[in-house]
């Protein structure tokens, strides 16, 4: 067994994986009286959750996304769910020619077949205040000198209670240097950074998961209001050190 399980590739340990989340979701799911009945898909693809369906009420996602970031293994949860009957607004930042999900409103800096709006992802987003469900950064901070400002229009344009999703090379891979348009480099750390090491006044970021593959890190981030209790010792403790 020790030697079948070293000879596996890469592929097929991340396959064996995202079978071992489904199952452990779908039991969790069938012996909790508060997600039985609630019309949500979970598919795990890479350790990622995608999430579909629609509920009726906001604390409903809420609670979906707790669970299933609660299972180990998990490294987001990315979410495409109604909510009361409403579409999600999703913004794809820097999609280049392919988004994250058909539909998206997709920004990027040169015009590509999937880019919708050509914008400088480096300045003001064209995107009107608490008008965003999720906003998709995937490989994007990385070609950012400064990625603070994305960030905190970030923070601008989310409704409460929406979603930044952020997915970079981690630091300590080779593809995080074989990229020579790469100019930053990103830890899970990084993650705590944004959120806790900001000067008084900057937006506040409360972190819903984050999670490190060994290639890429993941972060999912809602904004937190100025006056929003902290999050607790124990959340933080299950991302950062």
């Amino acid at each position: 067994m020790v030697a079948l399980v070293m000879t596996q590739s890469s592929a097929e340990r991340l396959r064996a994986v995202d079978e071992f989340l489904a199952e452990a979701w779908t039991d969790q799911a069938r012996h909790d009286d508060r997600l039985r009945d609630l019309a949500v898909e979970v598919r795990f693809d890479r350790g990622v959750a995608h999430l579909t369906g629609e509920v009726g009420e906001p604390d409903d996602l809420r609670l979906v996304r707790d669970r299933v970031g609660r299972l180990a293994g998990v490294l987001a949860v990315w979410c495409r769910v109604r909510v009361g009957g409403r579409d999600p607004v999703v913004v794809d930042l820097g999609c280049g020619a392919t988004k994250q999900w058909p539909g998206n409103l997709g920004l990027d800096i040169f015009p590509a077949l999937g880019v919708d709006a050509v914008a400088d992802l480096s300045s003001t987003l064209p995107l009107a205040d608490d008008s965003v469900d999720v906003l998709f950064t995937v490989h994007i901070l990385e070609h950012l000198i400064d990625f603070l400002p994305l960030v905190d229009e970030a923070h601008r344009v989310l409704r409460p209670g929406g979603v930044l999703h952020v997915m970079s090379p981690w630091w300590g891979h080779v593809n995080a240097v074989a990229d020579p348009t790469h100019v930053r480099l990103l830890d899970v750390q990084t993650i705590k950074g944004i959120c806790f090491l900001r000067p008084p006044g900057a937006p506040r970021w409360y972190p819903l998961h984050t999670g490190c593959d060994g290639a890429s890190i993941f972060a999912d981030l809602t904004p937190l209001l100025p006056d929003a209790e902290p999050p607790r010792p124990a959340h933080l403790a299950r991302f950062f050190t």
